[in-house]
């Protein structure tokens, strides 16, 4: 991720619920809290997906007055919408609801946040993918339908709920931090991932959330020791991104690879890592196979 663009963890898809209600003349919605009875119109719709059943998730968008739709950047139609889910071909869907249910933003309307897990058919082998949408509903003659949506590009790492972890505590003094992690590696035989980035980079959030994953953490647990370094706005520690060779121009997170003597092996001059949601949980077993220490 670039700095200094500032992006939290699914607020598109609460904004654009939020601008679209005002714009609609419904004031200002409020985050609703979490409803454990299920909302039976989204519950059609995931049922529709998971049959691949275009005419049925057609009839559940709104055509009067029409469905506004957005997916990362692209403006979509409903036929564009239904396309893209119809074409995700979803052998499986674990969905998560983050926000939903009661309070309504008014009557006749409910909204709701979600992300997905879903088990796509689409490509050569069956892949899992996460999405996250936001999907304003509203009573139409009887009829529930889809009003106004929003929803993130299909990302092959898991995407957080929140970015209020705080990966980069401020006030740390990362030189230290980096001598103290050497002095571990030597003693275990491992080298030290140096990982730079900040609280506001969504993409921070997604690589450490990454870490976590039951397939990547005991190889990194195992083979090296992390260190998160703060670089703020993009004014703090740049002597460190220097002295690493990790170019500030190329965005967050940036990763640098050095081994228990110090010696830098790699250094991210490419913007490997600063589009994390892109990556595959393949692509980062495949970096920490590569850099960890051989026997």
């Amino acid at each position: 991720m670039h700095f200094p663009v500032r992006s939290t963890a699914l607020s598109l898809a609460v904004f654009a619920i939020i601008v679209s209600c005002a714009c609609l003349g419904q004031g200002v919605a409020t985050a609703p809290t979490p409803n454990d009875k299920p909302f039976a119109p989204f519950e059609q719709w995931k049922e529709l997906v998971l049959k691949g059943d275009a005419d049925g998730l057609k009839n559940l968008y709104s055509a009067h007055p029409v469905a506004h739709i957005k997916a990362g950047t692209t403006d979509l139609d409903a036929g564009g919408e239904v396309r893209f889910w119809v074409g995700v071909k979803a052998k499986s869907m674990h969905v998560q609801i983050l926000q939903g249910g009661s309070p309504q933003v008014q009557p006749g309307s409910q909204q709701i946040l979600f992300q997905a897990e879903i088990r796509s058919a689409a490509g050569p082998k069956e892949q899992t993918y996460y999405i996250s949408e936001g999907q304003l509903w509203q009573q139409q003659d009887q009829q529930w339908r889809i009003l106004v949506v929003k929803r993130t590009d299909p990302s092959r790492l898991e995407q957080p709920t929140s970015n209020q972890k705080n990966i980069y505590p401020s006030g740390v003094d990362a030189h230290t931090e980096i001598k103290e992690a050497l002095q571990k590696a030597e003693k275990a035989h491992k080298r030290v991932l140096v990982v730079f980035g900040a609280n506001w980079c969504y993409d921070c959030h997604v690589l450490d959330l990454a870490f976590s994953r039951p397939d990547v953490a005991p190889i990194l647990e195992s083979n090296f020791e992390v260190v998160h370094v703060d670089i703020g706005q993009g004014d703090k520690n740049q002597d460190l991104m220097k002295e690493y060779e990790v170019p500030m121009d190329r965005g967050i997170p940036a990763v640098a690879v050095v081994d228990a003597a110090g010696k830098l092996l790699f250094s991210q001059k490419n913007g490997e890592f600063e589009k994390a949601r892109a990556l595959g949980p393949e692509d980062l077993l495949a970096f920490l196979d590569k850099w960890k220490p051989k026997t």
